[in-house]
C-alpha cells in the first residue's frame, strides 16, 4: 500500500471514527433529568472545550506557544472569531434538541451544516476544482448524504406522530425543559448554520498547520493548535451562559446533590466523546488531501446521524413504531451508506 493510499485509508476511516464519537455523545442526555440543563453543559463544555484541547495540544504540540506565535495572523483572528460564533450555535444545539428531541434535533443540524460545512469550504480553499471530477463527487456525496438524512428526519417525525403518548413519559428523564415546538425547530436551524461555520474556520486556518508542518510538526499537531483556540474561544460563549442560568435558576446547588456519582460520569462521558469526534476529524481531513474539509466533514456527519438512529433502535426509541416508520429509516441509513461511499470515492480523483 503506497503512501497516498495509505493517508486515505487512515482519513476514512478517523472521519467515521469521529462521526461514531459524534452519534454517541448525545446519548447520556436521556438519563440527566435530574441536573439542569446548565450543570449538564457546563461540565461537558469544560471537558470538551477547555480540558482536552490544553491537554491534547500539550501531548502532541510541544512548545506549540512558540508556533502560535509564528502562525499567521488572520488564520489565528479567523480561529478565535470563528470559534466564538459557532459558541453560540452550540448553546443552540443543547437547547434545541433537549425541546424537539434527539433524533430529530440531530437530523435538522446535521442538515444543514453537512451541505454548507462541505460546499463553502471548496470555495474557500480550491474554487478551481468545484467543476472538476473531484469538486463533483463531493457536491454529488453531500446531496446524496442530505437525501439521507431527510429520510430519517421524516422516519423521526412518523415515529414521533405514532408515540405521541410515550412522550411526555420520556421527557421527565430528558435533561432540559419543554419547549413550543417551532422555537426548537428555529434552535436547531440557527445551530445548524453555525455549526457549519465551526468547520468553514477551520477550513480557513490551515495557514496554521503549514506553519506547524515547517516547523517539523505533523499537521494533526497543526490541527489541534487551530481546535485549541476554536473551542477555548467558543468556551466563554456557552460558560458566560451557563453562569448566568446558574444566578437565574439557582441550579449551582445541584452540583453537590446525592448520589450525583453517576451524572457525573455520564457528562465527562459526553465531553470526551464529543471532543474526540472533534480531534479524530481533525486527524482525518490533513489525510485526506487539500479539499479534506469538505470530504472529512460530510462523512463525519453522516456516520454522526447514523449512529443516533442506530442507539436509538437499540434503546427502544423505535419499539412502538410500525413497519413504514422503520422502513423509512432503514431506507433513510442505506443512502447514507452510499454517501459515505461516494465521498470517500471522492478523495481518490484529487
Amino acid at each position: 500500500m503506497n503512501g497516498t493510499t495509505a493517508d486515505l485509508t487512515l482519513g476514512i476511516s478517523f472521519a467515521i471514527a469521529s462521526g461514531l464519537m459524534n452519534g454517541t455523545f448525545t446519548l447520556p442526555m436521556r438519563f440527566l433529568g435530574r441536573w439542569s440543563w446548565e450543570n449538564v453543559w457546563a461540565l461537558f463544555v469544560v471537558v470538551s472545550c477547555v480540558v482536552m484541547p490544553v491537554a491534547i495540544a500539550w501531548i502532541t504540540f510541544p512548545g506549540f506557544t512558540h508556533t502560535l506565535g509564528r502562525a499567521p495572523t488572520r488564520a489565528v483572528l479567523i480561529a478565535l472569531v470563528t470559534g466564538f460564533t459557532w459558541g453560540f450555535g452550540a448553546i443552540m444545539f443543547g437547547q434545541g434538541v433537549s425541546a424537539v428531541g434527539i433524533s430529530m434535533g440531530n437530523t435538522l443540524v446535521l442538515a444543514i451544516s453537512a451541505s454548507l460545512g462541505s460546499f463553502l469550504p471548496v470555495l474557500l480553499l480550491a474554487p478551481e476544482r468545484l467543476l472538476q471530477p473531484q469538486g463533483k463527487a463531493i457536491v454529488l456525496g453531500t446531496l446524496i448524504g442530505i437525501a439521507g438524512i431527510m429520510f430519517c428526519g421524516y422516519a423521526g417525525i412518523l415515529r414521533e406522530r405514532s408515540q405521541k403518548g410515550t412522550a411526555k413519559t420520556e421527557q421527565g428523564k430528558m435533561v432540559g425543559k419543554a419547549r413550543p415546538f417551532w422555537i426548537g425547530l428555529l434552535l436547531c436551524f440557527g445551530a445548524g448554520l453555525l455549526s457549519a461555520v465551526f468547520n468553514i474556520g477551520y477550513s480557513s486556518c490551515q495557514g496554521m498547520i503549514e506553519t506547524a508542518v515547517r516547523e517539523g510538526h505533523s499537521t494533526f499537531a497543526g490541527s489541534n493548535l487551530i481546535w485549541l483556540l476554536m473551542l477555548m474561544s467558543g468556551a466563554v460563549v456557552n460558560l458566560c451562559f451557563c453562569g448566568y442560568l446558574f444566578k437565574k435558576n439557582g441550579s449551582w446547588g445541584k452540583y453537590a446533590t446525592q448520589k450525583s456519582a453517576s451524572l457525573y460520569t455520564l457528562t465527562i462521558a459526553r465531553g470526551v466523546l464529543w471532543g474526540g469526534s472533534i480531534f479524530a476529524y481533525g486527524f482525518a481531513a490533513p489525510k485526506l488531501g487539500k479539499l479534506g474539509p469538505a470530504i472529512g466533514w460530510p462523512i463525519a456527519l453522516i456516520v454522526g446521524l447514523a449512529t443516533a438512529n442506530m442507539w436509538g433502535f437499540l434503546t427502544g426509541e423505535w419499539k412502538l413504531a410500525n413497519s413504514r416508520d422503520r422502513g423509512w429509516m432503514f431506507a433513510g441509513l442505506a443512502v447514507l451508506l452510499i454517501a459515505i461511499a461516494t465521498l470517500g470515492w471522492s478523495s481518490t480523483l484529487a
